[in-house]
């Protein structure tokens, strides 16, 4: 082949390259125009693409806008976990103050809508001349689910991690997991979520469990997407007093993001226990008893001002 003929199909196929990156788009839709109104710059790095004509393309990246919003993996992937892991929390009463500031971040990372808590935080007296505590409560992820079994369309589902999730997507809101877990740690959208536009129009994820939707129901998912990660659920890490614990059961660790301990010493040595065990859905949250507490119990309303913050 002749160099005239080499350097004349390589100006047609960058004029086609050109003209289809270019087709449809108007002056007010440059795709190689930034955000700021500044034309785009070529990297010099090329990536391969896939057309829509099923043809492999080269594209330089600087081209390239990423799309917005999309999953890190699809929710056939997020039903399935994470191999080799067994995630379990500790969460331990004797340093619960009921500052609710894991309740505060888990609504606001979750948008959940207001009243609709998925981190409940009880006040709770074993006998009548024992002290009272405070006890937070969360989805236990049980590892014998009775919400799994009554879901008529698999839209509640355990993952091989231990961690329980929703898909939204498939929920019916029929409520029967909800009539079926011991611990009502479930809530039901009756009302549309007050959800920021952008937030809203992104595809619901069973990791995030965002965006929730009218007519669903929604829980405590663990935070599966930080998990996935290698990161702590956000009740974890927004607790000042580092009242939760969460870890690997197969690693035998948990960890409150300061402090770390084997997850098997820590539940033996403080006689941590699970709520309802008798009524065999073993729960993935443990409890360690509210002995030698840090702090005096005060109900909400006698806390001094910016307690409950």
């Amino acid at each position: 082949m002749k160099p005239t003929d080499t350097s004349r199909r390589e100006f047609i196929a960058g004029a086609l390259m050109a003209g289809a990156a270019l087709a449809g788009c108007s002056e007010e839709n440059n795709p190689f125009e930034s955000s700021a109104g500044e034309m785009v710059k070529p990297s010099g790095e090329k990536v391969k693409l896939l057309s829509v004509n099923g043809e492999v393309i080269e594209v330089d990246k600087a081209f390239l806008k990423p799309v917005p919003h999309m999953p890190p993996v699809s929710n056939d992937e997020a039903r399935i976990g994470i191999k080799g892991k067994k995630f379990v929390m500790v969460i331990d009463l004797s340093r619960c103050k009921s500052l609710k500031k894991c309740q505060e971040a888990c609504d606001h990372v979750h948008h959940v809508h207001p009243g609709q808590n998925w981190i409940k935080v009880y006040p709770m007296q074993d006998a009548e001349h024992t002290a009272p505590y405070w006890e937070p409560t969360t989805c236990m992820h049980c590892d014998e689910p009775p919400c799994v079994k009554v879901c008529p369309v698999d839209a509640t589902f355990k993952r091989q991690d231990g961690i329980v999730l929703i898909d939204s997507d498939r929920c019916i809101g029929c409520r029967f997991c909800m009539a079926a877990c011991p611990y009502s740690t479930r809530v039901f959208n009756w009302s549309e979520p007050e959800l920021p536009k952008e937030i809203a129009d992104q595809p619901y994820s069973c990791e995030t469990s965002v965006p929730q939707k009218k007519g669903t129901v929604g829980k405590c998912d663990f935070c599966a997407d930080m998990t996935r990660q290698g990161e702590l659920p956000h009740c974890v890490s927004a607790c000042p007093n580092g009242v939760f614990f969460f870890g690997d059961m197969i690693e035998d660790s948990v960890t409150n993001g300061s402090e770390t301990f084997r997850f098997s010493e820590l539940v033996r040595d403080k006689a941590g226990y699970r709520l309802m065990e008798d009524l065999g859905t073993k729960p993935s949250v443990y409890y360690l008893p509210p002995v030698n507490r840090n702090f005096p119990f005060k109900k909400d309303d006698e806390k001094e001002e910016g307690e409950k913050s």
